[in-house]
């Protein structure tokens, strides 16, 4: 029998202890209708709550479990309802969809004026000329004030003799209130206005309610701004919410009517979905005659994938979009123009460029005393961080917002080659461990999920992907295939920025989802070929994955898109067949200062993250409040490019140890103090760089809009807020910037259990609410309630797969 190694691990966000802080009250559970009557059941037992998994476990002591019953607790239980079309997007809460309320406004009539009839700065004799076309679909309470904001970013530059800026802007109604808080759909020429609040430049076309979430109104923009504004050189801007390779741009008001047959499209409704912007691109050109648009620019979120870059090739030269979400503030749309204006005689790498150089740092509303001030003001996150809006200096602010921000300009003309040495790429990756590819898949620079937290980010970046391949691989001609494909991107990414917290990026992302995605028909190939259809026609990556997931061979030649049937057999390389022993705890009662010492013994291969996991059992509801979670520290933390990653013991065999002072995390507003679960998103190099995250309703006071929506927190401090478009934290993220007076109702999950004490379920319920205001939120430390506790680790596999142990602790 071998000697197992012995590991001590601490939990990733140290406490220092509550330090006289009130101790916390126990949770208690509202009661819905129709749930069970208290009483008659018996408490949680010290092993795992059970549920028949879908493939084998790991044997041993230890019980897997399906990624719903543990971290997080809203996972495949609500990916289920979301991708399998039944319910009402998975969510038992009462969130609102986006949607369209008819204003009080008064008609006004509005002097427009035909192309013909604006008054252009004298025609160039001489040098390249420009259209810049501004695409800004700002029909969404999140972003309506963001967008109009940007439009009048560019006015403070304008247009010139040489560079033509035209935008269609659609805005919300009854949301942003100033400049008339106009609803519908505008054409105007862009002309020269210093005023970042009113709109000054030439009304040319009201066109009432256009839908922006369908490709012909993108079409009918471009081909009426190029027929009109005749120039050398065309921009094309798209302004709203970005989802990656599936689209995006949404438009409640008027809506329409969905024709794409994905799966994914019939269950999330109408979007401009990447595929249609690849035919209205294809439209523009063939209508106007142009032969490519010199940049195509993506001013929304996660637009940076390799799928959307292979759909916008043949129609562009240059394209600009960002791997992660971008802040509220867009690009910096007065700094990029003015160097344009100033230059016409850049070229479109160059133009590219300046818009990355620009972004965050040249923005108005960073440069700008009086816009700064705004921006930090209310209940935004950045004038309490600083002792108050009239103190946050643009350095301050740059920093702040710069911190999770990426953006990358593309070379389109590489792209071919490129596709090329990814094809090389995966392709040789046949030869390879598999358990190699899952775990540089696990632990690559990720972005944000769009299929919510349930299951691991799959949006990953490429290059960092590659370079995890090549580190970890054992195989010669994959070592250098991915050395080949690393140089390919160097010379497709001109242009690159990300912040401290994206270290890792490399300017382009792709799409790996874990093998629970993959199988979905809303997120796997039914959804993926039919959407990123350009991408799976060039490309052998959905070939990959069908090896990946299915152990099918591919050869060089297997170009067009292929789909699974349903009875093909499957496999999850990055499975890892763990086994756990019981958990044994020193003491089955804790205190205040008297923690207890658990251990466990851990056997298996691909181990990926380790968990900490707090439960409080309400007896009267026979229900366990998720209390709290925490990534475990591994001796042995990786790092590349900035991104750590932990490493257990090589014998795949060892014993981990873990003392557990009870104290939980509650987030303050200033005036309340409440329990509460924050989630763990990122490893994080040291305990101040991770990540974590709250998530609830966001409720706009002005209107009472509500969004699903989530709070990032570093270092114990909120840094940013998001709502999402969809249910669940399901759909396009923006960040929401918010206002003195708005809420936020934290959703608690509660693990249901039957009468022997077994999980059934699991159930998201408001909680309590926090208000938006000048105190920035914050986690304090709070010592647990006196009760009955569920304490344990969840061990993770390297596809998502989650093997949890607990045992049960009575605090004192």
């Amino acid at each position: 029998m071998s000697d197992r190694e012995t590991i001590e691990v601490q939990r990733r966000r140290k406490g220092s202890g509550p330090q006289g802080k009130p101790r916390a009250e126990a949770p208690s559970r509202r009661r819905e209708s129709g749930s069970r009557p208290p009483g008659g059941s018996q408490p949680p037992s010290s092993r795992p709550p059970s549920r028949p998994s879908p493939r084998p476990s790991g044997g041993g002591g230890g019980m897997k479990l399906p990624i719903w019953l543990v971290v997080p607790l809203v996972i495949i239980f609500i990916l289920f309802q979301i991708f399998a079309g039944s319910g009402d997007g998975g969510s038992s809460l009462p969130v609102s969809e986006p949607g369209y309320s008819e204003p009080e406004i008064e008609e006004v009539a509005l002097p427009t004026s035909s192309p013909a009839d604006i008054d252009l700065a004298a025609p160039a004799t001489e040098g390249q000329t420009w259209l810049v076309m501004l695409y800004q679909d700002a029909d969404d309470k999140i972003l309506e004030k963001d967008i109009y904001i940007d439009l009048n970013e560019a006015e403070r530059v304008g247009s010139s003799d040489r560079v033509h800026i035209v935008t269609q802007m659609d805005r919300y109604s009854a949301g942003y209130a100033d400049d008339g808080n106009w609803a519908g759909t505008r054409r105007y020429y862009v002309t020269q206005d210093a005023n970042l609040n009113a709109v000054g430049s030439q009304l040319v076309q009201d066109m009432g309610e256009v839908n922006m979430a369908d490709g012909q109104a993108l079409v009918d923009f471009a081909t009426w701004a190029i027929e009109n504004f005749p120039a050398d050189k065309h921009v094309l801007i798209l302004s709203d919410h970005g989802m990656g390779w599936p689209g995006g741009w949404t438009d409640p008001a008027p809506g329409g009517t969905d024709n794409n047959p994905a799966p994914l499209a019939q269950r999330l409704g109408e979007h401009l979905w990447l595929n249609e912007i690849d035919w209205a691109l294809g439209e523009i050109r063939a209508q106007s005659g142009l032969d490519k648009l010199e940049i195509v620019g993506f001013d929304a979120c996660l637009m940076a994938q390799l799928e959307v870059f292979a759909a916008i090739e043949p129609h562009a030269r240059y394209a600009i979009a960002s791997e992660e979400t971008e802040p509220a503030l867009g690009w910096a749309y007065t700094g990029f123009l003015s160097n344009l204006v100033a230059n016409p005689d850049m070229s479109g790498a160059q133009l590219s460029q300046a818009v990355i150089n620009s972004y965050i740092s040249e923005d108005q509303r960073i440069v700008d005393p009086e816009a700064r001030n705004d921006f930090a003001a209310g209940g935004s996150p950045f004038g309490g961080l600083f002792g108050g809006p009239s103190r946050v200096t643009a350095e301050q602010l740059t920093q702040q917002l710069g911190k999770d921000t990426t953006l990358s300009a593309i070379d389109l003309g590489q792209m071919p080659n490129l596709m090329q040495r990814v094809n090389e790429f995966v392709y040789a990756l046949q030869n390879d461990d598999q358990a190699v590819v899952a775990t540089a898949r696990n632990y690559a620079r990720s972005y944000t999920s769009i299929f919510g937290r349930e299951v691991p980010p799959s949006f990953i970046d490429l290059g960092h992907f590659a370079q995890l391949v090549e580190r970890e691989s054992r195989n010669g001609v994959v070592q250098q295939t991915a050395y080949d494909l690393l140089t390919a991107l160097g010379q497709t990414v001109i242009a690159e920025k990300h912040g401290v917290g994206e270290k890792g990026s490399t300017g382009i992302a792709i799409y790996f989802p874990n093998s629970t995605l993959y199988r979905s028909p809303m997120a796997g190939p039914q959804s993926y070929t039919v959407i990123a259809d350009r991408f799976a026609a060039h490309s052998l990556w959905d070939d990959f994955l069908a090896f990946h997931y299915h152990n099918r061979s591919f050869d060089t030649r297997a170009a067009e898109p292929y789909i699974p049937s349903a009875d093909e057999p499957t496999r999850a390389p990055g499975q890892g067949q763990i086994s756990v022993s019981p958990l044994k705890a020193s003491s089955q009662v804790a205190a205040p200062g008297q923690p207890v010492e658990l251990s466990v013994d851990i056997s298996g291969q691909n181990i990926g993250y380790i968990k900490l996991f707090v439960g409080f059992y309400d007896q009267a509801s026979n229900s366990i409040f998720y209390a709290d979670t925490d990534f475990l520290e591994s001796p042995d933390t990786r790092e590349l490019e900035g991104v750590y990653y932990p490493k257990w013991s090589d014998s795949g065999e060892f014993t981990m140890k873990f003392s557990w002072d009870p104290y939980i995390f509650a987030i303050s507003d200033g005036q309340n103090l409440i329990p509460t679960l924050f989630t763990p998103q990122t490893y994080g190099a040291v305990a101040a760089e991770a990540v974590y995250t709250v998530d609830g309703i966001y409720t706009y006071a002005d209107s009472g809009d509500t969004r699903p929506a989530r709070l990032y927190f570093r270092d114990g401090v909120m840094h940013q807020v998001f709502g999402f478009t969809g249910q669940a934290e399901i759909g396009s993220p923006r960040e929401i910037i918010p206002q003195t007076g708005d809420h936020f109702t934290i959703v608690d999950q509660w693990l249901d259990l039957d009468a022997n004490g077994n999980a059934t379920g699991i159930t998201p319920i408001e909680g309590q609410t926090l208000t938006f205001g000048s105190d920035v939120f914050r986690w304090e430390e709070v010592y647990a309630a006196p009760g009955t506790y569920l304490v344990g680790f969840i061990i993770e596999d390297l596809d998502g797969n989650a093997y949890p142990v607990y045992t049960q602790i009575q605090v004192e």
